[in-house]
């Protein structure tokens, strides 16, 4: 299991490479086998089976007698066939604890950071959100535009990289709890607490609520 376990965990890695860092672009080669187990401190055997891995999902694939390469069809701007966040269940604390760590303090930098428009357009997004829930339409999409856009206006990039790696978790987040009259009340009372703060101007507000806002989807997930 902890061997499993790790081999996930260097698959991710590989697959950071390249759909965030962008260093290897479809149809580029890896380095060779020591080179990448050096690089990434783990035996080659641990490599071998992240490959493998990542060769089941369709983003790499073999080439006997030249080496691994990305596949030339792979589209980087859609992670669902990989899974940095499909097993859930197990891995929602961590994914979680991450946007507890994160959200809030990018809540706080948006809200010192961002233009009118960019607050125009958190806000807008915030009521769209209502209103999907008022009328009992999926929210996932424009949940998403939520939390990304406060990230944006942070203007730090290195936020906007690690957004894509998190909004996954989001995504359960949202289909879990959309099930239950409290967990959506909650939604909406929480969002309209953050572009209260946000709107206003409120830095630490903005945090807070944030903070609130990720703490009430980890109850409504029984992650304590």
């Amino acid at each position: 299991m902890i061997q499993k376990r790790l081999s996930d965990s260097v698959a991710d890695d590989i697959m950071s490479m390249i759909a965030i860092e962008k260093r290897f672009l479809p149809g580029d080669k890896l380095p060779n086998e020591n080179d990448l187990s050096e690089e990434l401190n783990i035996s080659r055997t641990t490599l071998r089976e992240a490959i493998r891995i990542l060769v089941t999902n369709g983003m790499l694939e073999i080439r006997r007698g030249k080496g691994t390469f990305v596949k030339k069809d792979i589209d980087l701007s859609t992670m669902e066939s990989f899974d940095f966040a499909a097993d859930a269940k197990i891995n929602a604390r961590d994914l979680y604890e991450m946007r507890l760590i994160f959200e809030p303090e990018a809540a706080y930098y948006a809200t010192i950071r961002a233009s009118d428009a960019e607050i125009k357009r958190i806000l807008g997004y915030g009521l769209q959100i209502e209103q999907k829930i008022q009328r009992n339409e999926d929210r996932t999409e424009v949940e998403q535009k939520f939390h990304q856009s406060i990230v944006k206006a942070t203007h730090n990039k290195f936020m906007e990289k690690l957004m894509p790696v998190i909004y996954q978790a989001i995504n359960k987040g949202v289909i879990l709890s959309k099930k239950k009259e409290l967990a959506i009340l909650d939604t909406v009372n929480d969002h309209k607490m953050i572009m209260e703060f946000m709107r206003s101007r409120n830095p630490e507000g903005a945090k807070s609520a944030m903070k609130i806002h990720i703490l009430h989807a980890m109850t409504e997930l029984g992650i304590e």
